[in-house]
């Protein structure tokens, strides 16, 4: 017999990439005709998941999103829990994030900051952004209080008016940012990532031309100018992000520190709801961070999406979107044995094995007397059987009821094993004459049984008790995705069981620290001099994201 091929479920609004890519590593689409309930190995959808989703997830499958991660994907959400960090942490930490309102509900304090900066910076700008919409729908930039109109909650947000310009256009940056487990935290970004530029030159003097101030994809494309050749920037309106570095490096700008302050926005942001999300094995999800650089170089972030867009609109959507499905997908810790699905894994068991010891003599019995059973209330019942035709599983009616209570946990597809030899009577009840096949009854005892619990699934990484093993390393490499969290030892140890946020804070700032002058300048004197300041040599060695060609972060002069 042939190797199985791993199968994929997508929901309808799947892009249409997801299936090309899956079917091109000889993946199979899964047919709710062929394929029992449950046959599949990777559910992927744009929306996120329903609970039942993540409470009844197998070991062999895999689900594109984690549970509760609207506080980053929902603009007010983002900005609450941005506020929050802020006012915990500081804003030397959390200052990436223009200053920001929520309304209707935070008017009265808008007003005050509005006046404030108006009295001192008569140019200041805003910009309104719809909290439920996306791809720049209902965006609108203001001067005047008097044209701040909605008719639904937004977020209006302070304007980065000195955008960092290539020939005159407005640019972000796409990134691509996979989070493989909450529990422990583990962050990768792609190296590969987009640069979304306007389409028109940028000029305050025209607040409402959309194609000169926003830079998403969907309104660009419908711009007069997107099919023309445009000074430096070209066709179109994308790079992808190796273009970008080749302009960085022709402009003279630290690369480091730049890639450094975008990376460590990435995570901040994260550690911001990281506590929040709730265990679920077996979850990976794919975020789209968008990032503006001021004139200053200070990188700013504007949102973060969820399921960001695998549109294929140009050809720098085909360079980066295609290898970045299919790192994605490597990413998924797929193993030989998920190609066998359930086949491949044994059915939880309820454990019945360990009663040998606790099972009553023959005398302790339960007398069919006190049995009760309705047989008006429909067949026997069976929640683990799948195969068609009559069950032969001992089964109790529905509406059947002892004189005792037992609650047993709901496990589905549970076998009950190892029973010992129990007496089934063949009793002539006359009003249950009508249940076809007859139910045959188990002898059961009042002794109190041990306590049954469902088996749950854990991570690769777990151990028996659910605790991460000492010795567990996530790679700090796939395809091009590079590990940003965590990034050293310290962080590694504050990742596993529960996250030290405080921790791996306070080590996010010592990074920032010795990347900024001249920090980084004694640095480079004293590896020169064959020193290393007293720094000691950090056993988990990672990459530093961002430049081409990453290096190892113990190369660009980081104490531990």
């Amino acid at each position: 017999m042939g190797t199985l091929p791993l199968v994929f479920r997508l929901h309808g609004s799947t892009p249409d990439l997801v299936r090309e890519v899956l079917l091109e590593r000889g993946w199979e689409e899964y047919d709710e005709h062929a394929h029992e309930k449950g046959d599949w190995n990777l559910y992927w959808r744009v929306s996120t998941f329903r609970c039942s989703d993540f409470n009844c997830i197998q070991p062999w499958q895999r689900l594109n999103h984690h549970p509760k991660t609207a506080g980053l994907t929902r603009k007010d959400w983002l900005e609450r829990n941005l506020r929050r960090m802020k006012g915990i942490f500081g804003g030397v930490l959390y200052g990436f994030s223009p200053t920001a309102f929520l309304l209707p509900n935070n008017y009265t304090n808008f007003l005050a900051e509005f006046t404030k900066q108006r009295r001192d910076s008569p140019s200041g700008l805003w910009i309104c952004k719809p909290v439920d919409l996306s791809r720049g729908r209902g965006i609108f930039i203001f001067e005047d209080i008097k044209d701040l109109t909605y008719d639904s909650p937004v977020v209006v947000q302070r304007y980065i008016s000195d955008p960092l310009l290539i020939s005159g256009y407005k640019f972000d940056l796409r990134l691509y940012v996979c989070v493989k487990s909450f529990h422990p935290l583990t962050v990768y970004i792609h190296q590969e990532g987009l640069v979304r530029f306007a389409t028109e030159k940028y000029s305050l003097a025209s607040l409402g031309n959309l194609f000169a101030h926003l830079t998403n994809t969907s309104i660009n494309k419908l711009g007069p100018c997107y099919g023309f050749e445009k000074e430096q920037v070209g066709w179109g309106c994308k790079w992808t992000m190796s273009k970008f570095r080749s302009f960085l490096q022709s402009q003279g700008i630290n690369e480091l520190l730049l890639w450094q302050r975008i990376n460590n926005i990435v995570t901040l942001t994260l550690l911001t709801i990281a506590s929040s999300v709730p265990y679920v094995a077996n979850c990976i999800e794919l975020f789209g961070f968008d990032v503006l650089i001021d004139a200053n170089l200070k990188p700013w972030l504007l949102e973060v999406n969820c399921s960001p867009s695998l549109a294929m609109d140009c050809a720098a959507d085909v360079t980066v979107k295609k290898s970045l499905l299919h790192d994605l997908i490597d990413l998924m810790s797929y193993r030989e044995v998920d190609r066998l699905r359930c086949r491949g894994y044994p059915r939880p068991q309820c454990g019945l094995s360990s009663l040998r010891g606790h099972w009553p003599s023959q005398g302790a019995r339960l007398s069919m007397s006190s049995l009760r059973m309705s047989g008006s209330e429909g067949p026997p019942i069976c929640c683990g059987c799948t195969a068609p035709g009559p069950c032969k599983r001992v089964h109790v009616s529905r509406g059947s009821r002892l004189n005792f209570s037992l609650q047993l946990p709901s496990i589905e597809g549970t076998e009950l094993m190892g029973l010992p030899e129990a007496s089934f009577e063949n009793r002539n009840l006359s009003s249950h004459r009508s249940l076809k096949p007859p139910v045959r009854h188990v002898s059961l005892c009042f002794r109190k049984l041990p306590t049954i619990r469902p088996q749950k699934c854990r991570c690769a990484a777990a151990s028996a008790d659910g605790r991460l093993k000492d010795n567990w390393e996530p790679p700090c490499r796939v395809g091009d995705f590079i590990l940003t969290f965590p990034f050293n030892e310290v962080t590694l140890k504050a990742s596993q069981n529960k996250l030290e946020i405080k921790i791996a804070i306070q080590e996010v700032h010592k990074v920032l620290h010795w990347l900024m002058p001249p920090c980084v300048h004694n640095m480079k004197k004293q590896r020169a001099d064959g020193t290393n300041g007293g720094a000691e040599k950090d056993s988990f060695q990672t990459l530093f994201w961002g430049p081409r060609n990453p290096p190892l972060r113990s190369e660009c002069c980081f104490p531990r």
